[in-house]
């Protein structure tokens, strides 16, 4: 039986229509524009995803162009961040252009419009151009600059360039029309004087064209046959194209879709730098930030990230996307990829009294049975291990299926054992639990016929190594903090960190990898972080094995 071929998504329409129309005599330009002045976060991953993934589908090209038109915010940093984000989502540019390449081109733009009597240069403050632009209900009223001769606004713009007049004195407006019921439309400012070093062009220009002037001519010099950006941008769209239309240029075509929005997160820069300027954060990586690579250093995967966006699809109406789906994609593919170890980040000490002391038993298990090829690994088993304290239980109610006095358990590839008693400290908290296993009950080999329900893991005392397990949960306590009432800061989880940093692990886990990927078992998926050393050990949990927050919201 054939599977369904999946449906196509608007723009795949829009592009298949002007392939079979040869409309761009059957070509496919994507580009994917970020400004440089902040690290990418979720949401770009989907443009990322759209941009590039088109262009591979249809046998085109996908441009990098960074929109760098505002010195004074962008930074090469963020700059090598991206190119790295990118290639970690498993994609590559076909070429790698900036804005800035084309400054003098779009000041001959500028020069045009000019000559065409399309452009002015107006001295108002900002201000004073407030006033006068109007309001979506009433129309705005004409600059009394607005009829300037062209020979004076070409020599303003001129001396604007060579540096004559201070920021905010004067700039450069589009003359469209001031009663135009799109507010975009009346007269925008395209070029405005800012004398800040560039981190590319230096110290060259003192004029910056405007987001709207740049962009649509950056598409059109690149000859971009599918301009596809976000629904923020459908009132641009009018303005993009009177601005090619007027110039004469390669007919570019702005084409929007709804961005992508996951709850319990922000993925405003503004409000991102807010958090790790304030230090509410650790920086732009921290892996509770939204930013890609935050998310990288949880321990998410390129493939579920990707995963994620294909679920959600692509559509012109914006939505919140709920944050288990993502979630729910990085655990349907570590649970076939993530290797299975044992760590204890609670513990208390269990004595198995009847095995001989310094008597170890070498036990097979498996490395993960979900992944072909994955092998066993061998771990020791010795009168003293380490148990999770919640594990054991002095009084243990009906149906408890774990450790209490009197109380049979699995110890996971091990055996069986028998609780028979348990010390505590002075102030009452239990610290040590002492059972008998039961040498015929070995995993894979058990013939004692003694039944019981409950697994539970453990560690051998004398190979386990000490490590800093991270406990991650969501930044925010309010599904969309940004439009609470108050500072999106009020809503900061708490408990989004804890750190452990008594745990106990596997000496397997000496020799994890960076790109390595664990199942704690019974605790969760981790990740070694980039600050561990050989000495100091660091797993950040990227996700637990099932849904945390559910219960919370049932008890809510």
């Amino acid at each position: 039986m054939m599977s369904e071929e999946k449906a196509l998504n608007f723009l795949e329409e829009i592009i298949e229509e002007d392939l079979k129309n040869r409309t761009h005599q059957g070509k496919v330009q994507t580009r994917f524009p970020p400004e440089p002045n902040g690290y990418l976060h979720i949401g770009h991953a989907k443009s990322i995803c759209v941009n590039f993934g088109l262009a591979k589908k249809y046998q085109g090209q996908c441009n990098l162009r960074f929109d760098d038109t505002n010195p004074s915010t962008e930074e090469t940093e963020y700059v090598e961040s991206i190119k790295a984000d990118i290639k970690w989502l498993g994609f590559d540019w076909d070429r790698e252009l900036y804005a800035s390449d084309y400054f003098e081109t779009l000041y001959n733009y500028a020069l045009n419009l000019i000559d065409k009597g399309l452009a002015y240069v107006d001295p108002s403050s900002a201000e004073e151009m407030a006033a006068l632009k109007g309001t979506p209900t009433t129309p705005g009223t004409d600059s009394p600059y607005r009829n300037r001769s062209i020979a004076e606004n070409r020599q303003l713009f001129e001396e604007m360039r060579a540096g004559k007049y201070a920021d905010g004195a004067m700039v450069l407006r589009a003359k469209i029309d001031m009663k135009h019921d799109n507010m975009l439309m009346r007269d925008p400012v395209i070029y405005r004087v800012k004398h800040a070093h560039h981190h590319r062009t230096g110290d060259q220009w003192c004029i910056y064209p405007m987001y709207d002037f740049a962009h649509g001519q950056s598409d059109s010099i690149e000859q971009i046959t599918h301009s596809i950006c976000t629904m923020e941008f459908i009132p641009h769209r009018e303005l993009y194209d009177w601005f090619i239309e007027k110039l004469g240029i390669f007919p570019s075509h702005q084409y929007e879709f709804a961005r992508g929005n996951v709850n319990y997160m922000v993925t405003s820069k503004r409000r991102l730098l807010q958090l790790v300027k304030e230090q509410f954060v650790e920086g732009w990586d921290d892996p509770r930030m939204p930013t890609i690579s935050g998310l990288r250093r949880r321990g998410y995967t390129p493939g579920s990230i990707r995963s994620f966006w294909e679920s959600v699809g692509v559509a012109k109406r914006d939505n919140n996307i709920d944050i288990n789906l993502l979630e729910f994609c990085i655990r349907e593919e570590l649970n076939k990829t993530a290797l299975r170890r044992m760590a204890v980040i609670d513990p208390i000490k269990l004595i198995i009294t009847n095995l001989e002391e310094g008597q170890s038993i070498s036990l097979p298990a498996e490395n993960n049975h979900e992944m072909e090829g994955a092998g066993e690994r061998d771990i020791s088993f010795s009168n003293e291990l380490w148990i999770e304290r919640d594990d054991f239980m002095e009084n243990p109610p009906p149906k408890y299926f774990r450790l209490g006095p009197g109380l049979k358990v699995r110890l996971k590839h091990a055996f069986i054992i028998e609780c028979t008693h348990f010390e505590k400290d002075a102030d009452g908290h239990i610290t040590t639990v002492f059972a008998n296993y039961f040498p015929d009950s070995k995993s894979g080999s058990d013939t004692s016929g003694i039944k019981v329900k409950g697994v539970i893991h453990w560690l051998d005392v004398k190979t386990a190594k000490q490590a800093e397990v991270r406990l991650y949960d969501r930044l925010f306590t309010v599904e969309d903090p940004a439009n609470e009432e108050g500072d999106f800061k009020d809503f900061i989880n708490p408990d989004s960190l804890t750190i452990v940093s008594n745990a106990w692990i596997e000496p397997a886990l000496l020799e994890a990898g960076m790109e390595d990927k664990f199942q704690f078992l019974r605790l969760g998926y981790f990740c070694k972080d980039k600050n561990s050393t050989a000495e100091h050990l660091i797993f950040n949990r990227t996700v637990g094995l099932k849904d945390s927050w559910a219960k919370e919201v049932k008890k809510g």
